[in-house]
């Protein structure tokens, strides 16, 4: 047993989030732990791993249990390298690895026959003990392992941690959790910001990995691929099942009806009881029989199940449109997209060609960076490109940007869809979000302070009320828990227009789309199913080349790999030029701002004019910089 928790509870302020929590974590153990954002997950983590106190209840850990814990935000130091990281989070490996050498030069030096020497071999063996423990003589293969499987192979490893993109720092600190290799693993969404290859490679470690784990992850297909037991927090409540993802969506349905029916019956049982004894109480001929109802009836009361809360709202989408299109609703011919202008930016691919048909439901996948969601930007006219992008007959489009940036800030909810639809009444809008669980005076909340969950619904609102018979949607189970996923996936599949999605969701992937189009930088390759039909015929298609392709493998691997590495240094020191001039960019915009507000300024048209033109051209040099800047860090 290395944790135990029993009748644990915490609130805070006047909510109660966990109460009365259950749940044993053994060696080896698998859990993924679900709950609705907001449930209290990270709650649950903070108290297993000792880094908060629960308010009741008690909990017990194996002693000199090593827990290590990935926060979604971990922090690293940014005066730090790569390499003083690592060598952080093997801290007690490298000691014991110096002790180690120190005591064998001792023992060297010592006389075989002394007793000094039987002391220095006992401790020798003591401490060997540990770093064999710690899997000490494999730390190297390890170090290599996880920061080529986590993409840091061609990385730098004196290079400071405060040069990472953000999503390179999240990954390298998940890369410093498991490089400890504790008894336990905590993960808290582990699979934010990996790339298909990384999530595959994550899986297959964790197959191999030697102690129990705990992971919070909205990512379905992952919990389906890692772990044997679900865990979801349910109103405060914890309740455990069997199984991956997919097998407790089954076994929560049917606990549930089994718990309404039990409770169902017991009242049934009751009330007919009651009703017995409320007939007879008075007819002394029945006495001996209204005894034992009233022992039976008393019995009952005493063992009364608890009354089922009631089910969640149900979340719902719908997708409709009411003008059939032409056949072919979309073409591409010879499309090249740019990012940034055409003299500093860079080309992402060129001579795109496809043909979409009326209700074929396509996916793009594809690596970090090679222009999904661009080509999904040029398609809807967002970006400019070169080569022709045609909508067929009777197309009407609706399109959901993962940005959510048509999405006005300072409106409130009702606002930004009466924006789109000013025809549309409050009772249609209102009655629409709530549909989508954003009721009562949600409504009247302003967009910047929703949640990523209910800003996602509101484009979706707006997006349902266009009738739309295309819908392009990038990302879109991005940010929703997996209740909304699940209904999200299940209108798509009935919709019966076209789909044209970006998704990373491999469990959406899986379930929606019927073609999976796999981008690179010169061509499309199309795979006429769904993302488990695409796994195996790419399977197929390598262990078909792999002889052709080892010859020229071994001749051009160290080639290759100093040219990787070049191309890596440079990328880096374009990101830290860039960000140093976004950065001056930013403090001139905003004394130009500030200067355009002095009454000086103000009162003079010519000077305010200069004044504004200087502040719209530093903007347009910012915005290049800035999408040069993510297109090197994708």
């Amino acid at each position: 047993m290395l944790v135990t928790l029993s009748n644990v509870n915490k609130g805070f302020l006047d909510e109660q989030v966990l109460e009365d929590i259950n749940l044993s974590i053994n060696e080896l153990d698998r859990i993924g732990l679900l709950g609705v954002n907001g449930i209290g997950k990270s709650t649950l983590l903070n108290i297993i791993s000792d880094c908060l106190q629960a308010d009741g209840g008690t909990v017990s850990r194996k002693n000199g249990l090593v827990i290590g814990y990935h926060r979604q935000n971990e922090a690293l130091d940014s005066q730090n390298t790569l390499s003083q990281e690592i060598k952080l989070a093997l801290s007690e490996v490298y000691e014991l690895r110096k002790e180690l050498e120190a005591l064998s030069l001792k023992i060297s030096q010592t006389d075989a026959s002394s007793p000094a020497y039987s002391l220095l071999e006992s401790e020798y063996e003591k401490l060997n003990s540990r770093y064999i423990a710690l899997d000490g003589y494999s730390a190297e293969v390890r170090i290599n392992t996880v920061l080529n499987g986590l993409g840091f192979g061609e990385f730098d490893l004196e290079m400071k941690t405060a040069s990472l993109s953000g999503g390179e720092k999240i990954r390298f600190s998940l890369a410093k959790i498991l490089l400890q290799n504790p008894e336990l693993l905590i993960l808290d969404e582990p699979t934010n910001h990996l790339d298909f290859k990384m999530l595959e490679w994550l899986e297959d470690y964790l197959k191999g990995f030697k102690g129990a784990f705990l992971i919070v992850s909205h990512d379905r297909y992952f919990l389906d691929k890692t772990v044997d037991d679900i865990c979801e927090i349910d109103g405060g409540t914890l309740y455990r099942y069997k199984g991956g993802y997919s097998a407790f969506l089954k076994q929560k349905e049917e606990r549930l009806k089994l718990r309404e029916r039990e409770y169902e019956k017991q009242q049934a049982e009751i009330d007919k009881l009651r009703d017995y004894v409320q007939k007879n109480l008075a007819r002394s001929s029945s006495a001996n029989s209204v005894g034992s109802r009233v022992k039976a009836l008393e019995k009952a009361e005493s063992r009364l199940i608890k009354k089922p809360a009631a089910r969640p709202k149900d979340i719902h989408f719908k997708f409709s449109f009411d003008i059939e299109p032409h056949k072919v609703v979309l073409t591409l011919k010879n499309v090249g997209v740019f990012v940034g202008n055409r003299v500093t930016g860079k080309q992402l691919y060129d001579n795109i060609s496809l043909e979409v048909l009326n209700g074929e439901k396509i996916a793009i996948v594809g690596k970090n960076g090679v222009g999904k969601s661009s080509l999904i930007k040029a398609i809807m006219k967002k970006i400019s490109f070169s080569g022709q992008i045609k909508f067929g007959g009777n197309v009407k489009v609706a399109y959901f940007d993962q940005e959510l940036a048509d999405l006005d800030l300072n409106d409130t909810v009702i606002e930004a869809v009466h924006k789109k639809f000013p025809s549309k009444t409050d009772f249609e809008i209102r009655s629409a979000l709530g549909g989508l669980l954003i009721e009562d005076e949600a409504v009247f909340k302003k967009v910047r302070d929703l949640s990523g969950a209910n800003r996602a619904k509101v484009q979706f609102c707006i997006i349902m009320f266009r009738r739309a018979n295309v819908l392009i949607l990038d990302e879109p189970t991005n940010h929703l828990d997996y209740v909304a996923k699940e209904a999200l996936d299940e209108a798509l599949k009935a919709f019966d227009g076209t789909l044209i999605t970006v998704s990373h969701d491999r469990y959406f992937l899986n379930n929606v789309p019927t073609k999976i189009i796999e981008m690179f930088s010169d061509r499309l390759e199309i795979y006429n199913g769904n993302y488990d039909y695409y796994l195996e015929h790419r399977r197929l298609e390598s262990t078909q080349s792999a002889p052709k392709k080892e010859a020229s493998q071994n001749q051009l691997e160290y080639q290759s790999a100093k040219l990787n590495k070049a191309e890596e240094r440079k990328k880096r020191a374009k990101i830290n030029t860039l960000s140093k001039e976004i950065q001056t960019l930013e403090e001139e915009i905003a004394s130009l701002k500030e200067l355009s507000a002095s009454e000086e300024v103000v009162t003079d048209y010519q000077k305010l004019s200069e004044v504004l033109e200087q502040i719209k051209e530093k903007e347009n040099m910012l915005e290049e910089f800035e999408n040069q800047w993510l297109e090197l860090n994708l």
